[in-house]
């Protein structure tokens, strides 16, 4: 069952902690009133460079879960996707494909085809700036206005295409804390961060990727339940100040939603509002994060590139991503 807050107003002391941290995390107007990508922005030419530095093996390890019915959703929310044939072997094999020239027989020339039926953010995914709006506005203070049935004239998800090629940093946190997978509800903090980043010798710079991996979807890989979408692990809300001053361009997680659930004050997915809203991170979810997490405790390497760019969805909320790291 989904677990969204309650409809009652969030406590007072709530909103006020809530606006601190927007005031304090704010990027709008910050690359000028046009801006579409946010902290995107930060993906400069030293950003590329530093995550090129980084493959040493030429390792690819992908990051992404299959777009099929084994997928996490439970139809509440959203569906799993649906592969539909339009045109498959049989037919050819059959002859209905005899239309073609030389075609229509064993020996002759055959094709299938299909469409993809799918929510955008079924699976591995990237969040869109368009995807969720504060006090009536979403990122760079663009109006909900904007957003409409035919999809939205403004932050849509196609910004992010061929932009976010970086440097990713995995924060292996389950592994930090000797256990297979943090519970639902399990904050993980700032220190968190720090304290892995530090084992490992590594600094975030501008423009990195930051990847924290819960274990919760290796927890719940063979029998989702209530992943998408019900309690879970995830980033606490006071980790927004830190990620806004060091300027990562990018936050994912192998969760459904980024933060932790419940969330830690009465406002739904407050760190979403801060930090994508306001901040312009751009958040990944559900990205697989368990075969990276192995191979980097083999070699000790943590620091990789990484390579995601969502589909050219022109005014999509969100888009499916083929994510590599390359080490």
């Amino acid at each position: 069952m989904v677990d969204f807050a309650g409809k009652a107003p969030a406590p007072a002391e709530d909103l006020a902690l809530l606006q601190r941290y927007i005031k304090q995390c704010t990027n709008w107007g910050r690359w000028g009133e046009d801006d579409q990508v946010g902290a995107v922005n930060f993906i400069d030419a030293a950003a590329v460079r530093r995550g090129a530095g980084a493959v040493r093996a030429g390792r690819t390890i992908s990051l992404t879960l299959p777009y099929d019915g084994s997928g996490p959703q439970d139809g509440v929310l959203r569906s799993n996707p649906r592969l539909v044939a339009t045109a498959t072997g049989l037919d050819y094999l059959a002859g209905t494909q005899d239309f073609l020239p030389g075609g229509g027989t064993p020996k002759g020339f055959g094709y299938s085809d299909d469409i993809l039926v799918m929510d955008n953010q079924a699976g591995t995914q990237w969040d869109s700036l368009s995807h969720i709006f504060w006090d009536g506005r979403m990122w760079n203070g663009r109006s909900a206005a904007e957003s409409t049935s035919s999809g939205a004239a403004a932050n849509g998800v196609q910004n992010y295409t061929g932009r976010i090629v970086t440097r990713g940093l995995l924060v292996d946190v389950p592994a930090m804390l000797g256990v297979e997978s943090l519970e639902p509800g399990h904050a993980v903090t700032t220190e968190d961060i720090e304290s892995f980043l530090a084992e490992h010798g590594l600094t975030v710079e501008p423009g990195d990727a930051l990847l924290v991996r819960t274990g919760f979807l290796a927890a719940r890989r063979e029998k989702w339940g209530d992943y998408a979408g019900g309690p879970a692990p995830g980033l606490s809300l006071h980790t927004a100040p830190w990620l806004h001053a060091r300027e990562i361009a990018a936050v994912a997680t192998d969760t459904w939603g980024v933060e932790v659930r419940p969330n830690e004050i009465g406002v739904f997915q407050p760190l979403h509002v801060v930090c994508l809203v306001h901040a312009g991170i751009a958040f990944g979810e559900m990205f697989d994060l368990d075969t990276l997490a192995r191979d980097c405790a083999e070699d000790g390497a943590y620091e990789f590139m990484l390579s995601a760019s969502p589909l050219p969805l022109t005014g999509a909320a969100g888009s499916p991503v083929s994510a590599v790291a390359i080490k």
